[in-house]
């Protein structure tokens, strides 16, 4: 298994030092042909403006959405999160492009400008549930965003409390706002922290066991199984008979 990771700008080292720690080759990802070698791909942190820039110079965008349409599983973290919403707000004057896919709107700076950055306990139950160790990860928030809405589709797998500096979940009900910080929706992994900067690696591992239920799903979708050729007809299989 190789697992790509957009090299443009950005924690792409620590992403791959992070897959050689669970056993997986990370291959830099800085040009649309690159992604054919690969069956899975990450989108680090770093500046989104920044990145979005270069990828739409090396003409990126319509393979990245080809890449996430096809199935194939994506994990975007801080910046990568915004790449993947279907809408972001909070954006410099004119925007970024998007590649799309997570039906959640994001807000870019939700917790502020980078001397804001800060660490917390996360309580993740389904990674723990999946993955072992303790029940809360240590989050590293790096002028980090936050989602703000999600779709029916999407699986809710982190939130922390709301800054009380934030205005934008005014109209929450209940005494403690909270904001949403991972989501999972089918092949999409997205995460407004930054796991390769941490020495626990169970959210890698996470995403490694989607890109294998992807690739079983994809093998089984497309091959009859023995048990299926056995009680087809078998007239359909047999060579025909001539008579003489």
């Amino acid at each position: 298994m190789a697992v790509g990771v957009l090299a443009l700008q950005g924690s792409f080292n620590e992403h791959i030092a992070a897959l050689k720690r669970v056993g997986v080759k990370g291959v830099q990802i800085r040009k649309p042909e690159q992604l054919q070698s690969v069956s899975a791909l990450i989108i680090p942190g770093g500046e989104s403006t920044t990145m979005a820039k270069l990828a739409e110079y090396h003409n990126l965008f319509p393979a990245l959405r080809e890449f996430v349409k096809m199935g194939k599983p994506v994990w975007g973290t801080c910046a990568g999160l915004i790449f993947l919403a279907e809408k972001a707000i909070g954006q410099k004057t004119g925007g970024q492009e998007l590649i799309g896919g997570l039906d959640c709107t994001v807000h870019r700076n939700f917790f502020g400008s980078q001397i804001q950055s800060f660490e917390a306990e996360i309580p993740i139950p389904e990674i723990a549930a999946k993955e072992g160790g303790p029940p809360s990860f240590r989050g590293v928030f790096i002028r980090a965003p936050g989602i703000l809405e999600v779709g029916p589709e999407v699986q809710v797998l982190a939130d922390v409390p709301a800054p009380s500096t934030v205005g934008s979940l005014e109209d929450n009900a209940g005494p403690e706002k909270k904001v949403i910080v991972a989501v999972r929706q089918g092949n999409l992994l997205a995460t407004a922290f930054h796991p390769e900067l941490t020495a626990d690696t169970r959210w890698h591992s996470y995403f490694l066991k989607m890109v294998n239920e992807t690739s079983e799903e994809a093998s089984s979708s497309t091959s009859l199984s023995s048990e299926e050729l056995s009680s087809s007809d078998p007239s359909k299989y047999d060579l025909p008979i001539f008579q003489q």
